[in-house]
């Protein structure tokens, strides 16, 4: 009987379109939301692990001293369970120039043996090689500080730093030419045109650094378990050091993207609330129509359990399969979303998501499966819910009124 309800007669028809609306309404509702998060979640990942890529998951510094015992300390803190590595580094600004031009950099020392640890380098490396970098006086710069300056592997360019020896006349800054030995292109502008690496002795030298450094960068299996491990890290750290985690050197970057996705699944999830409403006023419709029928089966034994259980299947079954029809279109989009996506762009003759803008060179779409089953679990119950009011003023139907006037 519930799929005869369904099936659309020319006396009808309005209430078959209605149901029909409310059915690609949930079925868009969902695929919406599916869509949506999953390439909000991509974007995350995709960011993440290119900032995550070229920094430390912690940093360990002395509250109040030089930090001379660097090695002992990463040693110590490797023997953690769950880190991958501890890098010593020095830090500064300085100022890269040659002939043509010149840019503000941000330096960083570090031994090869740990920049090749950090997989958003090694992995990048366009032009030259990281192999032998400790015994040598040369610098690796990105993609884009190294077409500003207008140089390529071997070529020259000179350093300029604040930190330089002292005079009786002050500070003179230390200027030296370095050699590229290498160039990377970690996929992030602002990376690729301000971060340059030199060995860490040759770092501490130049920076006037003697036998120490700024920070040991640490380096763990799971960056979203950072909470977890830092108190193991602080033990084998010593108390008098300083640590912070990835999470607080991004706050506002990670607290954004947090509540960007909370608002936008909220948007979106008026879409299939409004598709169950749909339901409702489509169910209403049908009750006044099927008045007579109701009645006919009353007087003929029909219980008020028996009708109900008709009509709730009838609007059940629309959101139900809606529903399911929605994962579907959802899960088949989410996995062609970069061919989706050169397809519209090829179709427009525009560039949506341009490298340039979104730091992405295609378009990432990550599903999260208990994502997905809140999503499928929220819509089922707003289809089941619209269905209860219409099958329970069904079911309250009075015989004798419905046939009064037949």
């Amino acid at each position: 009987m519930a799929r005869r309800y369904l099936r659309a007669r020319r006396k009808e028809g309005f209430i078959s379109v209605i149901a029909g609306f409310s059915f690609i309404g949930i079925m868009l509702g969902v695929a919406t939301l599916i869509i949506v998060m999953s390439v909000m979640n991509g974007f995350r990942i995709e960011l993440f692990n290119k900032i995550l890529g070229l920094n430390g998951h912690m940093i360990v510094r002395p509250l109040a001293r030089d930090f001379t015992d660097y090695d002992a300390v990463a040693r110590a803190i490797s023997q953690v369970e769950s880190v991958k590595n501890a890098l010593p580094i020095v830090e500064g600004q300085a100022l890269i120039t040659t002939n043509n031009s010149s840019n503000g950099v941000f330096v960083r020392g570090v031994r090869e043996a740990d920049l090749k640890a950090l997989d958003g380098i090694s992995s990048n490396i366009n032009f030259g090689s990281l192999d032998g970098l400790d015994n040598s006086e040369s610098i690796v710069i990105g993609s884009r500080l190294a077409n500003g300056l207008g140089v390529t592997v071997g070529d020259a360019i000179t350093v300029v730093a604040p930190r330089g020896a002292s005079t009786p006349f002050g500070t003179a800054p230390r200027v030296k030419r370095y050699p590229v030995r290498a160039i990377f292109e970690l996929g992030m502008s602002e990376y690729d045109s301000t971060i340059a690496f030199m060995p860490l002795e040759e770092a501490q030298k130049f920076f006037n650094m003697s036998k120490s450094v700024d920070v040991v960068e640490v380096l763990i299996d799971d960056p979203d378990n950072v909470e977890a491990i830092k108190p193991l890290i602080t033990a084998a750290a010593g108390e008098e050091m300083y640590i912070t985690d990835w999470r607080q050197r991004n706050a506002t970057f990670y607290n954004t993207l947090q509540v960007e996705r909370n608002v936008m699944f909220l948007i979106l999830m008026l879409i299939v609330l409004v598709a169950g409403l749909n339901i409702i006023s489509g169910m209403i419709m049908l009750v006044k129509d099927k008045g007579r029928d109701i009645g006919i089966l009353r007087t003929m034994g029909a219980s008020r359990g028996s009708i109900m259980r008709v009509f709730f299947i009838t609007g059940a079954s629309i959101g139900i399969i809606g529903t399911l029809a929605g994962l579907a279109l959802g899960v088949v989009v989410c996995l062609n979303i970069e061919e989706i996506r050169q397809f519209i762009s090829w179709i427009t003759s525009t560039r949506l998501f341009p490298p340039e803008v979104y730091f992405l060179s295609r378009l990432p779409a990550e599903m999260d499966s208990g994502e997905i089953t809140t999503i499928v679990i929220m819509a089922l119950t707003i289809s089941v819910l619209a269905t209860l009011y219409p099958s329970w003023r069904a079911a309250r139907l009075d015989p004798v009124e419905a046939l009064r006037y037949e």
